[in-house]
């Protein structure tokens, strides 16, 4: 065999065939649902998938706020941030964060598991998490994505 005859093909932004996917996250473990919405935004389920492109697809998720965790996390897990000040950090309470922003719980689980570099950042930004059942991307026609049937 020629050893010349086959060649590895990485994908590059031109040759990227990016879906549209929505995600029911009603009813989901927070963690769980998180790891398989990173898994398609950092495009790990294609054959054609590159370390170092964003080949991935854009996914969008609806009834963020009906999610649960397993556990006590819903009293004990704290969201800590600092403000840059002495004395600035904050933290919250994941049923505080519910109340209030019930999208971000999502959003900062699924962050945490991308890269932490300007490749993580441009993934992040295919992330869309809406509260509601409601989203704006219908033009795009998504195609839902069950991951209770891919297991």
């Amino acid at each position: 065999m020629d050893a010349l005859s086959y060649k590895t093909i990485s994908a590059n932004r031109d040759t990227v065939n990016k879906q549209w996917f929505v995600v029911d996250a009603e009813g989901e473990v927070v963690g769980r649902l998180a790891s398989r919405i990173a898994m398609v935004l950092r495009g790990k389920h294609k054959p054609s998938y590159t370390p170092h492109v964003d080949c991935g697809d854009n996914v969008i998720v609806i009834n963020a706020e009906k999610v649960h965790f397993t556990g006590n996390k819903w009293d004990q897990k704290q969201y800590v941030r600092y403000t840059g000040y002495p004395g600035g950090q904050r933290s919250v309470v994941a049923s505080e964060m519910l109340a209030k922003h019930p999208e971000r719980i999502l959003e900062k689980a699924i962050k945490g598991m991308l890269p932490k570099n300007s490749l993580g950042a441009q993934l992040f930004r295919n992330l869309y998490v809406y509260a509601g059942t409601e989203h704006k991307h219908q033009a795009q026609q998504p195609q839902p994505l069950d991951f209770k049937k891919q297991q």
